[in-house]
């Protein structure tokens, strides 16, 4: 078992957080952290959305700990400090977006060789949200899930929604799948955005965080995707809808400020999870786990909560 760097400095976790690379199945190098809580109710998976890192979470392992869980985050393929797929690193990239089942399987892998806490639970933030639900609808031992913001849909107007699928499904066959989506920048977006008029988060101590933990180890910054990136996660998010919702109690966050995601695919998919419930957060922006503290608090509360009675 190979010990990763974690860089607790920036990721104000627990004390006692450990990080370790893994090796998937086609022979990636991915990392994944965990923050131990001595006598933990279980312990959550945390998967991140798209240009997030390990200690991103760190807060919110803080706030697991609190309530009574031990965690684990995940570099997934072409983020953080995991293997990146493309020379130029900055572009989010990968193959097929089946392929990060294959960072699931490792991470399981390596939670029951830790013998970390179980009852194991799923957080699954916005791309997150995608990869858990595909992992959920295929037998992810989970107990519950929360979602936050989950990718099931990305926000396109009418008009470029049949270019962004022209154009990504070209882009193969023309030789340009690996290069960014239109609109995108190799820039990391909290690099690049001012603080009011991001779409991640109201709280602005918590944007200078996001912002510094990229300024202290620059390699974990990432800026938009490829084509291919985007044309394969439109066909998951397709696939995915035509599937029921798993049978795993369930509740999804929306914030009424969202700007990523599609509010009407979340609204839908809740609406049929037998056991589910969505909650919409008045004010609340992308990253409601990053956003102001009555906002953590009141998510972190009703997670811990749903957790707490399927134990």
């Amino acid at each position: 078992m190979d010990i990763a760097p974690l860089f607790a400095d920036i990721a104000d976790g627990p004390g006692g957080g450990s990080a370790h690379w893994l090796q998937t199945s086609d022979g990636l190098r991915i990392r994944v952290g965990h923050w131990a809580k001595p006598d933990a109710k279980g312990t959550v998976l945390i998967f991140p959305g798209r240009t997030e890192f390990v200690e991103k979470y760190g807060h919110a392992a803080q706030a697991l700990a609190d309530r009574g869980y031990a965690s684990l985050a995940i570099d997934w393929r072409g983020q953080g400090i995991a293997d990146r797929l493309l020379d130029n690193r900055a572009i989010g990239h990968v193959g097929r977006f089946i392929d990060y089942q294959k960072d699931v399987d490792a991470v399981i892998a390596h939670a029951n060789a830790l013998d970390l806490p179980r009852p194991f639970f799923l957080i699954g933030h916005s791309m997150g949200g995608c990869i858990g639900l595909r992992a959920l609808m295929d037998g992810l031992e989970v107990k519950a899930a929360m979602f936050s913001a989950p990718m099931w849909g990305i926000q396109m107007s009418i008009a470029l929604r049949p270019v962004a699928w022209g154009l990504s499904s070209m882009s193969k066959s023309f030789g340009f799948d690996e290069a960014l989506a239109p609109g995108q920048f190799e820039q990391s977006y909290v690099l690049r955005a001012d603080f009011p008029t991001n779409t991640l988060t109201n709280d602005k101590d918590m944007f200078d965080i996001l912002r510094g933990q990229l300024h202290a180890q620059p390699d974990l910054a990432l800026g938009g995707p490829s084509l291919r990136w985007l044309n394969t996660s439109l066909r998951e998010m397709h696939r995915l809808s035509l599937r029921p919702a798993p049978a795993v109690p369930c509740i999804t966050f929306l914030g009424s400020q969202e700007a990523i995601v599609d509010p009407a695919r979340i609204k839908s998919r809740m609406h049929d999870w037998p056991g589910g419930a969505l909650h919409v957060i008045a004010g609340g922006r992308h990253e409601m786990m990053m956003d102001a503290p009555n906002i953590r608090n009141t998510m972190f509360d009703q997670t811990a909560a749903l957790f707490d009675a399927n134990r």
